[in-house]
């Protein structure tokens, strides 16, 4: 009785040269002794098959994010942090992607949303030489990859648009290695770059657009080191449709005449959820792992998280938003729920519900689990300035863990108690950096629609980035490129702006 299903496909030779044949085994050798696979080897360590038919692209991006080492910081499974194709969705929904495939734009913004540094190009907009010498770069170091977007039928295989790392290069041959994510159908194999060209070349009928390359490396820092946009919410699309449409044409009115007018205008209609959206990013570890000793690493990730901190907290902006604040508050303006918590023994209960999802080893799986206590104390590192740190236990029948995270402080003295009743304002990361952050990364064009010369003056003034400070502006940029990418996807449009090279 014959079997349903299809049981791989024989790979088309010529033009391709199968990886694990005497041939493919020989130019693998040669690309070695000349140097040319150098980015091989993490790519191979972090080798997997896409877990569904369209999601090549997908697969290609999680293997390159994992093998650059790059941190997702959310979980996959468990308590570990690593990429999966799962975790992929911040750009396209994941079964719009298992019907439809997904387009060589939104791989892009996906890329740059996991944290990574990315150049694009299509055919139309560089040339084959170019094409060669990138991968001859990226052949040579481990620290970029190749990740190509092409056409089967150029190589004369079944199938239509495909994406697929590209592993190594053989100068002598003038041929790539192709990894292939769909191992279901075709192994790893060499083929000759101008084929390869050829089918980066073929139009993508769903987008109209060329196809092309992508150079994906790792930042010249980690991205996001503060601050972050989360996607994770299915509220975003409103949020950033808001703060870069809505908040444009709301300037515009006649009574906006001075600087906290502008902020009551920006904050008073935010969406619901919009603490959802930008997040500050914490240093989240288990004690049992660490106990009461802080990594050298993990010093100097707190001490430039505390820089940024400082640096957001001396422009002039947070002084405007700080007394909006203050001001809404206590003349208990109706301004919406910020979704922000600003005091650390709250924050300490939301970290040891945190420790539960660790626990469970997925969101959302509480049920069991309670928080028996939660304390915030001050670790000293060698006679460093000590660390604030919020602990919690998370207790489940018998057994308990214990979670810490690790909070930024802007102040030089600080208090450690584990009670409640402690004033920890100003310690942390909270509404008013957070948001004076935000205003900082909107488009300069945000502020134009305002109606008073002399406000608009004083506006782009505020929020202009030239004058901050390095870490402070990187912060932002990054941020605006974020918002930017985020607001492209929402329209729906990010293959249009892909017309030419994107980095």
């Amino acid at each position: 009785m014959a079997m349903a299903g299809l049981y791989r496909r024989l790979l088309p030779s010529p033009p391709a040269i199968d990886f694990a044949s005497s041939e493919g085994k020989k130019l693998f050798i040669e690309a070695i002794q000349n140097g040319t696979m150098e980015g091989f080897y993490r790519l191979i360590s972090n080798f997997q098959t896409q877990s569904e038919p369209a999601y090549c692209g997908l697969a290609s991006l999680s293997m390159v994010l994992n093998a650059l080492a790059i941190d997702p910081g959310r979980k996959w499974k468990g308590p570990w942090r690593w990429f999966d194709e799962s975790m992929l969705d911040c750009c396209e929904s994941l079964e719009n992607v298992r019907t439809r495939g997904i387009s060589f734009g939104k791989v892009v913004c996906l890329a740059h949303c996991a944290g990574a540094k990315v150049e694009a190009f299509r055919t139309n907009h560089t040339t084959i030489d170019e094409f060669r010498k990138h991968v001859i770069t990226c052949s040579t170091s481990d620290n970029c990859h190749v990740i190509s977007s092409y056409h089967r039928s150029a190589l004369k295989q079944t199938g239509t648009g495909h994406f697929s790392p590209i592993g190594g290069y053989h100068a002598g041959r003038d041929m790539a290695l192709i990894l292939d994510v769909a191992r279901f159908k075709y192994p790893p194999h060499w083929v000759p770059l101008s084929t390869l060209w050829e089918g980066m070349n073929i139009i993508d009928d769903t987008t109209g657009q060329n196809r092309g390359f992508m150079l994906i490396s790792t930042p010249h820092r980690e991205p996001g080191l503060l601050y972050t946009l989360s996607c994770k919410h299915e509220s975003w699309v409103s949020i950033a449709k808001y703060i870069m449409e809505d908040v444009p044409l709301l300037l515009k009115s006649e009574g906006v005449n001075d600087i906290q007018k502008v902020l009551s205008v920006v904050f008073s209609s935010l969406p619901s959820n919009f603490g959802e959206f930008i997040k500050w990013i914490a240093e989240v570890r288990s004690q049992e792992d660490f106990g009461q000793i802080l990594s050298t690493e993990e010093k100097a990730r707190v001490a430039m998280k505390e820089e940024v901190l400082k640096q957001v907290q001396e422009t002039g902006l947070f002084r405007h938003v700080a007394a909006f604040l203050s001001s809404a508050n206590s003349c208990c303006q109706n301004l919406p729920p910020l979704g922000f918590e600003d005091n650390l023994p709250n924050i300490a209960a939301t970290v040891c519900c945190q420790g539960a999802e660790i626990w469970a080893g997925k969101y959302g799986s509480l049920n069991g689990y309670c928080c028996r206590e939660t304390c915030v104390k001050c670790l000293n590192a060698n006679g460093d300035k000590a660390v604030t740190v919020v602990s919690g236990t998370v207790v489940n029948g018998k057994c308990e863990q214990g979670v810490d995270i690790l909070v930024p402080s802007s102040q030089t003295k600080q208090s450690c108690s584990c009670s409640a009743s402690s004033n920890y304002i100003g310690m942390l990361p909270a509404s008013n950096d957070v948001l004076t952050a935000l205003l900082l990364a909107l488009p300069p064009e945000t502020w134009s629609g305002i109606k008073d010369k002399k406000l608009l003056q004083e506006i782009s003034s505020l929020v202009t980035t030239e004058k901050l400070p390095t870490l402070v502006q990187e912060e932002v940029l990054h941020l605006r490129g974020q918002l930017h990418l985020l607001k492209r996807c929402q329209e729906n449009k990010i293959d249009e702006d892909l017309g030419a090279p994107l980095s």
